[in-house]
């Protein structure tokens, strides 16, 4: 493999849960007064931390969400996660591909730890991610689309960034490995191609992504 480390989005490349994560958002900001469609939140916050939820709230209303927002958001998720939470169809056996042939890989998420943890464990994934190749937006100043995290990511795996390519299917994380100088394939299964532009590679299913990455 060309690569010396594969870093894997979480949320909707790992685990399916933007669907679940953007509903209840989207129900959550429209309950506060912020009417938001699935479609809106799949829009502007996919692939994005919470933070970005603050921003553009308050830079299109001048309101600012509750103080309790972040917290509220995340038990009505979490709880979703627990009912329904399933793992990307392939993943796992992608991962016994990489763990086979020896190729290092890592999680790096606009998620929190919590968030990243909780996820893993409904699905059985945690058997595939130790703590030491968890990556979260919580470790650095700027999520995606800035590159921080995924050169964090790299800077703690040793690996120079060119020798690392980025699994996403949003367009902020495609952006933010770009600016990171790594290769990117990008998802399709959620997030038509034509929307994630600028990806080395695109995929609709995870059988093909090793392949790409060979």
């Amino acid at each position: 493999m060309r690569y010396e480390l594969i870093i894997f989005d979480n949320d909707g490349v790992l685990v399916d849960s933007e669907p679940l994560s953007n509903t209840i958002l989207a129900a959550y900001l429209t309950e506060l007064g912020h009417p938001t469609s699935y479609e809106d939140s799949l829009r502007d916050y996919m692939g994005a931390a919470v933070h970005r939820v603050h921003d553009l709230v308050k830079e299109r209303t001048g309101r600012l969400l509750p103080a309790d927002f972040d917290d509220t958001l995340h038990a009505r998720v979490f709880a979703a996660f627990e009912r329904e939470l399933e793992p990307v169809d392939g993943v796992t056996e992608v991962l016994e591909k990489l763990t086979g042939d020896g190729v290092s890989y890592c999680v790096a998420s606009s998620g929190s730890h919590e968030r990243i943890r909780v996820g893993h464990r409904k699905t059985g994934l945690s058997r595939w991610f130790e703590d030491s190749v968890i990556f979260s937006a919580q470790d650095v100043g700027r999520g995606k689309p800035a590159p921080d995290l995924f050169l964090h990511a790299a800077e703690r795996m040793g690996v120079a960034p060119e020798r690392c390519a980025v699994v996403e299917d949003s367009p902020l994380g495609v952006r933010a490995a770009r600016a990171a100088g790594m290769d990117v394939y990008a998802f399709t299964a959620m997030t038509p191609a034509d929307q994630l532009p600028g990806a080395t590679g695109y995929f609709s299913r995870m059988a093909e992504l090793p392949g790409l990455l060979a």
